[in-house]
Formats: structure tokens, sequence, C-alpha cells
């Protein structure tokens, strides 16, 4: 991602999601960027899949998955750490969407809305909203109900 408003935001969400991480007992945040300029879709998707640790939870971002509230989706990361699982990875798909190859591996196929967004933005969504998750379970003050 160049730089710009968008990436520092991503950064901005980043560092503050990764000492509430810590207090969680959780590794590392980061952001991988695959480097996929040639090849379309299908090497797009093998890079996703080659890229996803063994035993990793896989969610697709998706405008076909689904809905799910900040809420439920703070209690299901804190299921997935309570249940030994050691990476989530998500998944921004990219201009075709993924493809079937990736949404049958997936763990969770995850939308932000129907509408399609551009990748820059879905990527300041997600920080955002791992950050958010992360001080629903920490009772930090950002979330309010």
């Amino acid at each position: 991602m160049r730089t710009g408003p968008e990436r520092e935001l991503v950064e901005t969400y980043i560092e503050r999601a990764k000492p509430l991480a810590r207090q969680l007992g959780l590794k590392d945040i980061s952001v991988t960027e695959l480097d996929v300029r040639t090849g379309g879709q299908q090497a797009e998707s093998e890079a996703v899949l080659a890229s996803t640790p063994a035993g990793a939870q896989l969610w697709a971002l998706d405008e076909r998955g689904k809905l799910l509230k900040t809420d439920d989706m703070a209690k299901t990361l804190r299921d997935l750490h309570e249940q030994g699982v050691p990476d989530l990875c998500l998944a921004i798909g990219g201009a075709d969407g993924h493809t079937r190859a990736v949404r049958e591996r997936a763990d969770r196929l995850l939308a932000f809305g129907p509408q399609v967004w551009p990748h820059k933005l879905v990527r300041v969504m997600a920080a955002e909203q791992l950050y958010r998750c992360l001080s629903i379970l920490t009772g930090h003050p950002y979330h309010r109900v």
C-alpha cells in the first residue's frame, strides 16, 4: 500500500491494537501485502493460500459473506484464542474477488456489507474492527456500547 492517509490509518489502528493483544496473550498483529502483479485472480488465490499458516483460521472478506456484529466478532476472536487457534488471517480479495478455492478453504466468509469497497478502505475497516474487538475484550474505553 502506498503512502497516504489510508496507510497511516491502518498503521495507527494496528499499533493501537498491539498492546491490547498482548494483554490478552495474543501474539503480534501484522499486515502482509501479497505482491501479485500478474496472474490475476488465480495467482492471488494461490498467494493467499500459500501465505496462510497451517492451523490458521482464514476469514475471507467477501461481499457474499456473513455480516457479523462487532460484539459477535470479538466473542468469536476470544473463543478462537481459548480454543488454541494459533493464527487468524483476514484475506481481502482482488478486483475479481476470491476464487472458489479460497472461499472453500475459508473458515468464514465475512462481509462489511453488500457494497463493494475499495481495497484501501477495506484494510482500514479491517484494522479498525480488529482494534475495536480487542478493546471490547480488554475493557478499553474505545468501544462504548
